[in-house]
């Protein structure tokens, strides 16, 4: 009976509670930053005036100056028609400004004599001055006859040759414009152009350079689609750029600042991450004087680096950071350093002392 006994007696004592030691961590404060986007653009560095340059009349083209590429100068000749025809339509209408000066001439003196009546002689005054509009309007023809750059730039396109016959008004040069700089042109969908403004800050790479970045800021954004693309045109200028030929493909990073602030933790405190939502634990203070760490689910909007942008939390508050892994809901908590934390934190071979503190190894 005594086993007995003793096996009865030993079934009936109550077991011993185990103690479950605080977890160690540390803590990280919510800070605050200013929220920033970046919209990306694909785009053609240009010259932001081009020029399309033709003959006002038709002809036959006799000499052109210039070649694609060329550095030109404001007056600077570039194409020629044959003008032997058109001189010859200048040279008529002289001729023909000369005569009515002298009918004019002869019927102001009749006039004067009575001979000649006033009907008479205005009728000769109206044809002087519509002979002398015919010869305006040929030497018109005459200087546009011949094309010359209206301000210093750099020829872009050459689309004629000596002996072509023209038509008027066909465009033959592309004159890219000094005056007013040059930019990369892009296009926005209408989502990121309501977000651009001008002077936003951005960063343009070139694939043909790939050695080099270059700053600029937003010059114009468009206020009307384009009809064929239906994009808004932004405009971007560049400094130090002034080496590089237009017509390179440009990427364009345009930093868009807005003026509200959002709240990053860092990335060790985030836990059973779903999607876009994970949860922290909140080190409270409990009226015993131990910190429990109590759960609390957050939306995760944007990693950059070790931080993690989130909402839900307000700056300044604490959350766990290093050593969440290892913590549960109303797990004790024991806040250390950084450099105390790794030499405490369980290792992955350690179970018994991961099961101790109620967590999950990373």
């Amino acid at each position: 009976m005594l086993p007995l006994l003793a096996a009865c007696s030993t079934a009936d004592s109550p077991t011993p509670e185990l103690r479950v030691p605080p977890v160690p961590v540390t803590v990280a404060t919510i800070g605050e930053v200013g929220a920033s986007e970046q919209v990306t653009v694909t785009g053609t560095f240009v010259s932001r005036d081009e020029i399309p340059l033709a003959f006002k009349i038709g002809g036959v083209v006799a000499r052109v100056h210039v070649d694609e590429g060329a550095t030109v100068q404001r007056g600077q000749i570039l194409a020629a028609l044959d003008l032997r025809e058109i001189d010859a339509a200048v040279a008529k209408a002289q001729v023909a400004v000369d005569k009515a000066e002298r009918d004019q001439a002869r019927v102001q003196r009749l006039a004067a004599d009575s001979v000649a009546t006033l009907a008479q002689l205005q009728d000769a005054t109206s044809a002087l001055t519509a002979a002398r509009a015919d010869l305006a309007a040929a030497r018109v023809n005459r200087d546009y006859a011949i094309i010359t750059a209206p301000e210093a730039g750099t020829v872009l396109q050459r689309l004629v040759t000596p002996g072509a016959n023209v038509a008027p008004g066909a465009p033959l040069f592309t004159l890219g414009g000094s005056r007013r700089g040059r930019v990369l042109r892009a296009g926005l969908p209408d989502r990121d152009a309501l977000k651009v403004k001008l002077n936003d800050r951005a960063t343009v790479t070139f694939d043909a350079v790939p050695s080099r970045s270059f700053e600029g800021r937003v010059l114009l954004v468009g206020r009307s689609a384009d009809p064929r693309t239906g994009t808004y045109s932004v405009e971007i200028s560049l400094a130090g750029a002034d080496m590089l030929p237009s017509g390179l493909v440009g990427n364009a990073r345009i930093v868009v600042s807005g003026t509200s602030a959002v709240s990053t933790i860092p990335v060790d405190a985030l836990l059973e991450v779903n999607h876009d939502s994970a949860t922290v634990f909140l080190p409270q203070a409990q009226t015993d004087g131990t910190l429990r760490a109590v759960p609390q689910r957050v939306r995760v909007s944007q990693l950059s680096g070790d931080r993690a942008t989130v909402d839900g939390l307000r700056p300044g508050t604490r959350v766990v950071a290093k050593g969440a892994s290892y913590a549960t809901a109303g797990a004790a908590l024991r806040i250390i350093t950084d450099a105390s934390l790794d030499s405490l934190a369980p290792t992955r071979g350690d179970a018994r002392a991961v099961a101790l503190r109620g967590g999950r190894a990373p």
